[in-house]
């Protein structure tokens, strides 16, 4: 097969398109492009394949009605992506824990994708990765499974991944696509094949490094914006003023920054900019301001907690006696997912000081919390029952709160009082005791 008639023979339904990774960025991609053409979904976890056949997302974001009409088989089988042609690879790109990227499911991706490959194909990455992983990392693996040459046998592209879990708003289709190649035939084959899913069109860069770059500064660039904000806070909290208000009064001008205090985490913001300040250093350069925002993110959800038993003594209760009820654990509203969520460091700093906790959360998955981070959820709030709670995602289910949810739930309504991280009952702050952010 000819490189150049490939995105012909993808809509002619001869040659067939994959996607490795079948997570919160891979199927909707994948059931995104198999109402066009057809598609392979591979996943190397033999469980969640079973369920994506029976038209269930194991992410819990999509519906069932969103893998009708899809022309697409699901596999746990390295050997059956050998029927593809285009492959495209949506595997996570996480951090160890010290912080340095774990290139580890990315390379195992392109071990079996270069397993699969045969010349005329064509790989794109999706997953976030630092200017040059591609082309540096991705390729050598390709080469040496395939056996074949890189630009003479098979061509590479990059094309960041945008998906934003639980936004029913800005999905793939409305958002447009940064696309690359490694060179102009395989740039303008890749553009081509992601404007049959994306309506919003494509933005071709110049080369698969400006691609790379262009993802992780995204999140980089709010990862310090909301540092400066997270560190304003603290401020604020001993000035003795609310931030959320100093926030609304600042915000009245035209060219302000609606930044906002909080928890990050998850698999986005709370982990590229680590990519980029480890290649930088491998570089000789090490960065201040992206690796200062970082310190001061990281360290939030352990000062919240400090925040609680520095409130439970002010009112007179010892921690070693006190009840805490965490609403929310998820690493943002009204999601499943739980990576890299901070929620947690919350509960680790009270845990340090023998705080007893409940813990509930409608999305997440209880099992999944106990194995991931050893934290077992209750089912629900007990009445009459704690000294303070603390809300830390606001889910839909927790935004109808007001005064007397929370009466109910303190041991003592005279003296409990409620953490809001997220700043969503500020109109409860003058009616009870209340701190956030």
């Amino acid at each position: 097969m000819s490189q150049t008639d490939l995105h012909q023979r993808l809509l002619d339904q001869d040659a067939t398109l994959a996607v490795i990774g079948l997570g919160y960025v891979g199927l909707p991609i994948a059931l995104a492009f198999s109402r066009h053409i057809r598609v392979i979904g591979f996943d190397i976890h033999a469980g969640r394949v079973e369920m994506m056949k029976q038209g269930i997302d194991p992410s819990e974001e999509l519906d069932t009605t969103a893998f009708d009409g899809c022309n697409i088989s699901f596999t746990a089988n390295p050997e059956d992506l050998k029927a593809a042609q285009f492959f495209v690879v949506a595997v996570p790109t996480p951090i160890n824990a010290t912080n340095q990227p774990d290139l580890s499911p990315l390379i195992s991706a392109s071990r079996i994708v270069g397993d699969a490959l045969s010349a005329g194909d064509y790989v794109v990455y999706e997953s976030t990765v630092y200017p040059g992983c591609t082309e540096e990392d991705c390729v050598p693996v390709l080469e040496q499974r395939s056996g074949l040459t890189f630009g003479t046998d098979f061509k590479v592209g990059y094309s960041p991944e945008r998906i934003n879990p639980g936004d029913k708003v800005n999905t793939i289709e409305t958002i447009v696509k940064v696309v690359s190649g490694s060179d102009a035939e395989s740039l303008d084959v890749i553009a081509r094949t992601y404007d049959l899913v994306v309506k919003a069109g494509t933005h071709r860069a110049s080369s698969i490094k400006v691609a790379e770059a262009s993802k992780i500064i995204e999140n980089t660039q709010r990862d310090v914006n909301i540092a400066l904000i997270n560190e304003l806070s603290i401020i604020f909290n001993r000035v003795g003023i609310n931030t959320f208000e100093v926030l609304e009064a600042a915000g009245t001008k035209w060219n302000f920054l609606k930044f906002t205090p909080g928890l990050v985490g998850g698999h986005c913001i709370g982990v590229d900019p680590y990519y980029l300040t480890w290649r930088s250093k491998k570089l000789g350069y090490h960065p201040k301001v992206i690796n200062s925002g970082r310190y001061v993110n990281d360290s939030m959800g352990y000062y919240a907690g400090k925040q609680v038993v520095k409130r439970l003594l002010e009112k007179g209760v010892n921690p070693l006696e006190a009840k805490v009820l965490l609403m929310g654990v998820t690493f943002k509203e009204n999601v499943a997912d739980i990576r890299n969520s901070k929620v947690f460091d919350v509960i680790r700093e009270l845990r340090s000081f023998n705080v007893e906790m409940d813990v509930v959360d409608p999305f997440a998955s209880a099992n999944q919390v106990d194995q991931e981070y050893g934290v077992k959820l209750s089912e629900a709030p007990s009445e009459a029952s704690y000294d303070a709670v603390i809300v830390a995602v606001n889910h839909d289910q927790y935004t109808g709160y007001d005064k007397s949810s929370f009466d109910r739930l303190f041991r003592n309504p005279e003296t409990g009082f409620l953490v809001d991280i997220k700043g969503i009952y500020r109109h409860l702050s003058a009616k009870m005791s209340y701190w956030s952010f």
